[in-house]
């Protein structure tokens, strides 16, 4: 296969593999709808939030239904006993907008939205709250360089996996630009975005829990392995192989998952 095609099949596998990692983490809004006054409601609830300012949640509802309900937040420390506090929602133009008080980084709240009206009421996401995580203010210019290093070291990955895969191809350069690219955006730029953001350059094994950090660990050995095993030839294109393959499957794995929680 022509090496460009390669590189369109390495794209759409690392698109498409982001973005799944992307709707299935914990940050990601908790969506839904749910039917109230015979009317339809579609809700996004926030999972995350900067620290500087009280997070805003905003219901929007339909015009029919805009005069005639009322919303009010429920709210506690995550894993903690209660107690609940609640706030009533500010009604304006065709939705209910109510905000949860900013928390140190790392805090985490649990909260529930329910919306009123006369004798009948309906809490948007059942009996089950939703998590939502703080974390402090990240540069954008240190976050934005963080996530293209780090999904081009996932892109060059996957090529350099395709090019174990070609017997006319020598993966060398893909495999050091892939070390490259991972230690980069992982091991220089990703603890300072730590740090902004949750006040510790590091949350991994063998310090922490925090998943991110501990399978970007486990990324990096991988490919100081696949490199290891070509100190004079190229790389064995086994380890190689290996190597793309755990890192696709470690990639896979939801983004800030058990990540960095405040112990109340």
């Amino acid at each position: 296969m022509k090496k460009f095609l390669l590189w369109i099949l390495a794209i759409l596998i690392t698109l498409g593999s982001a973005v799944y990692q992307r709707v299935t983490g914990p940050t990601y809004p908790d969506g839904g709808r749910v039917s109230f006054l015979g009317q339809e409601i579609k809700f996004k609830l926030p999972r995350s939030a900067e620290n500087t300012e009280p997070c805003q949640v905003i219901i929007n509802l339909p015009e029919s239904l805009s005069s005639k309900v009322q919303g009010y937040l429920e709210f506690k420390r995550h894993k903690t006993p209660g107690p609940w506090n609640i706030l009533a929602m500010k009604p304006e133009n065709n939705r209910v907008i109510g905000y949860l008080p900013k928390q140190p980084a790392s805090g985490k709240l649990e909260y529930l939205i329910h919306l009123v009206s006369d004798d009948q009421e309906v809490s948007l996401t059942g009996e089950k709250p939703v998590v939502i995580r703080f974390k402090g203010h990240v540069s954008p210019g240190v976050l934005i360089a963080h996530v293209v290093l780090m999904f081009l070291g996932i892109l060059f990955s996957v090529r350099a996996g395709l090019a174990a895969l070609n017997r006319q191809e020598n993966p060398t350069k893909l495999t050091k630009w892939t070390a490259l690219l991972i230690f980069s955006g992982g091991f220089i730029l990703g603890p300072i975005v730590q740090k902004m953001a949750f006040g510790v350059f590091w949350a991994g094994f063998p310090l922490g829990k925090d998943l991110t950090d501990t399978k970007t660990l486990l990324i990096m050995i991988a490919w100081i392995a696949a490199l290891a095993s070509g100190r004079k030839t190229q790389p064995k294109k086994s380890w190689l192989l290996a190597a793309s393959l755990l890192t696709l499957t470690v990639y896979l794995l939801p983004h800030s998952l058990f990540g960095s929680e405040l112990n109340w």
